[in-house]
């Protein structure tokens, strides 16, 4: 086996419907990560391993790790990985890496985290850091889907993590969840790039229209919503930030569409 990626176990599975699902899997003592960052992960196929990146759902202090994938029929990777049950061997590759990290943002007030599907998977490691809410008074969550059923980690979001032990009062705080859906009835409705632009949003959520100096953003999910959030941002004059030059918003390009 390639020094590069470890053998790790299924410990549970979680079917949110018919396109989507998450599992867990033990963690090497020696795989460390930051939240927000992806691994290569994947199966052996034929003798061979096949991986694609996938964000950590886990904070990076919790003894094991934990994804959340889409399962595409003809999908190389997802096709074989729908079917894993608990006890069955997964590869996960040793190095961890991404741009969705605060060090690569301005300091700020606000941090708006705006994902659309499986893009939903590295805020939740960011909401369960406890340096995040020292960094930033508010922590805005936005996740967008198709369907109600497809907005994982819902009860977790708006329950669990309210309750937890060390994290509970920093949540209640300062973490404000704002699920949306295009597609069918529910009570909050639309885009992520149209949401940005409309009043109503900021007044919902309490907080100011967003302005250079108190607001930073980060991004994951489709094409189309990375494109055009962009170009809301950029309009209104927030600029990408890298390692080398910290700026207004970042966007992670990798993710699983397979």
């Amino acid at each position: 086996m390639s020094s590069s990626f470890y053998e790790a176990t299924v410990l549970s599975v979680h079917h949110w419907t018919d396109r989507l699902f998450s599992f867990t899997t033990t963690r090497d003592s020696g795989f460390r990560y930051q939240s927000g960052q992806f691994a290569m992960i994947g199966l052996e196929v034929e003798g061979r391993p096949l991986m694609r990146a996938y964000s950590m759902v886990s904070p990076h202090y919790e003894d094991t790790l934990e994804f959340l994938s889409i399962k595409v029929p003809e999908g190389p990777l997802t096709s074989r990985l729908q079917h894993i049950q608990p006890g069955d061997p997964i590869l996960i590759g040793r190095k961890a890496s991404g741009t969705l990290l605060t060090q690569n943002l301005l300091p700020g007030a606000r941090l708006y985290l705006l994902g659309t599907g499986t893009g939903l998977a590295p805020f939740m490691s960011i909401v369960q850091d406890p340096e995040v809410y020292e960094q930033f008074a508010k922590v805005i969550l936005v996740h967008g889907c198709r369907e109600v059923r497809e907005l994982a980690y819902q009860d977790r979001l708006s329950k669990d993590l309210h309750e937890h032990e060390y994290l509970g009062e920093l949540v209640a705080g300062q973490l404000a969840y704002f699920p949306t859906v295009t597609r069918e009835p529910f009570v909050n409705q639309g885009r992520i790039p149209d949401l940005l632009g409309s009043e109503e949003f900021f007044a919902r959520l309490g907080v100011p229209k967003p302005d250079l100096a108190g607001d930073r953003f980060m991004l994951c999910g489709s094409p189309a919503m990375l494109k055009d959030t962009v170009a809301v941002l950029e309009a209104a004059g927030f600029v990408e930030g890298n390692m080398s030059h910290p700026g207004h918003y970042v966007i992670e390009r990798a993710f699983v569409d397979k």
